[in-house]
């Protein structure tokens, strides 16, 4: 049987300022050093860029049993597959982006309300990450992931 391919972005959203509904856009621009321009945490010390993914929504979403979409976790960047590293200093690239991991994106309480009780419980180990920026550039619906790159 052959390897799953590379993961891929499925899903990009940003909000514009706090508890504001998060919007999907097809692209990104990310700043180095500032995160995703428009997005409420753009210029924040290391809060730049949160990764989920598609595979641990799922495996929540089965726990559940009821869907948890990626708009639902308030993440910025959602991919197909794999495991998003959680480990401070992980590299991930995505698109022309080069990311560090800050630490876990930990899920709060507030998914409780808004998907089911437990749904916070249920994607504890499965939010993703909290990353910043060290190479800017664009981000785009489609581009290849790499979960676990070397350092430039």
């Amino acid at each position: 049987m052959d390897p799953l391919p590379s993961p891929v972005v499925t899903a990009l959203r940003i909000a514009p300022g706090r508890r504001l509904p998060m919007k999907a856009v097809d692209a990104v621009e990310v700043e180095t050093g500032r995160g995703i321009v428009g997005d409420r945490y753009h210029g924040t010390r290391h809060r730049h860029v949160s990764v989920q993914s598609a595979q641990g929504l799922a495996a929540a979403a089965a726990e559940l049993g009821v869907p948890v979409l990626p708009e639902g976790t308030r993440r910025n960047v959602t991919v197909s597959h794999g495991e998003v590293p959680t480990t401070p200093g992980a590299r991930l690239r995505i698109g022309e982006v080069e990311l560090e991991v800050v630490r876990v994106a930990a899920p709060c309480r507030i998914l409780d309300d808004e998907i089911i009780r437990g749904a916070a419980a249920a994607l504890r180990r499965r939010a993703g990450s909290v990353c910043r920026v060290l190479e800017g550039g664009s981000i785009r619906v489609g581009d290849a992931v790499l979960l676990d790159a070397p350092p430039r």
